[in-house]
């Protein structure tokens, strides 16, 4: 049975964000609150978890998770970073995007693309995502909670804790949160390209949809 924590949206209690990391390291699947509606998160070198959370959505090994970072010195990290690419994260993050990017040496072999050697990175918009990310001090393997069938991530809380609750260690309910997928944006060409199209705006991208 899921643990229960309401964390203050805009004042994050310390004491239930450290525990709640502390459940991450210890192999917990959890559901957290974002930006872009709320989303599953497992420790980055979990495989049992993130195995869970494929289940969970449906998905096979062929669709790649998200790095959820929490800031850019971290993304640059886990992501090669270019001049133009740096300033388009910056003024773009943290938001409602996520970015495709070519995968450093410091992302599992298993977490990239088999291909391109790519992975898809994000700077999350919520105090509480944030909170979070700042006491684990690495990325959060994350993956938007839209479940089997369904198009829209979950928003609804009661709703998460009774199809959950039995799927996962800890539900946090962080008030008000996004009604939307992240935008997708591939940034290993030149030119930007639209792969999703979710809340983030994308016209000041110079991107055509």
């Amino acid at each position: 049975m899921a643990q229960f924590f309401t964390i203050h949206p805009e004042n994050p209690q310390p004491r239930l964000i450290k525990q709640a990391a502390e459940m991450l390291r210890n192999g917990a699947v959890i559901v957290y609150p974002t930006d872009s509606g709320y989303a599953l998160g497992c420790h980055l070198d979990d495989k049992d978890a993130v195995t869970r959370i494929r289940q969970i959505r449906g998905l096979d090994d062929k669709h790649f998770l998200t790095l959820m970072c929490r800031d850019l010195s971290e993304l640059s990290h886990y992501a090669r970073v270019d001049n133009a690419q740096f300033r388009l994260l910056k003024n773009n993050t943290p938001g409602s995007y996520t970015f495709i990017l070519e995968a450093t040496r410091e992302v599992p072999r298993r977490l990239q693309h088999p291909k391109r050697s790519t992975v898809g990175l994000r700077i999350p918009d919520h105090p509480i995502a944030l909170a979070l990310l700042e006491e684990l001090g690495e990325p959060l393997l994350s993956s938007t909670l839209i479940l089997p069938d369904e198009e829209q991530p979950l928003t609804d809380v009661d709703v998460i804790r009774e199809q959950l609750e039995r799927l996962v260690e800890l539900v946090i309910e962080g008030g008000t949160v996004g009604i939307g997928p992240t935008t997708v944006i591939d940034l290993t060409d030149a030119t930007p390209v639209l792969v999703r199209r979710g809340i983030g705006e994308v016209a000041h991208l110079g991107i055509e949809e």
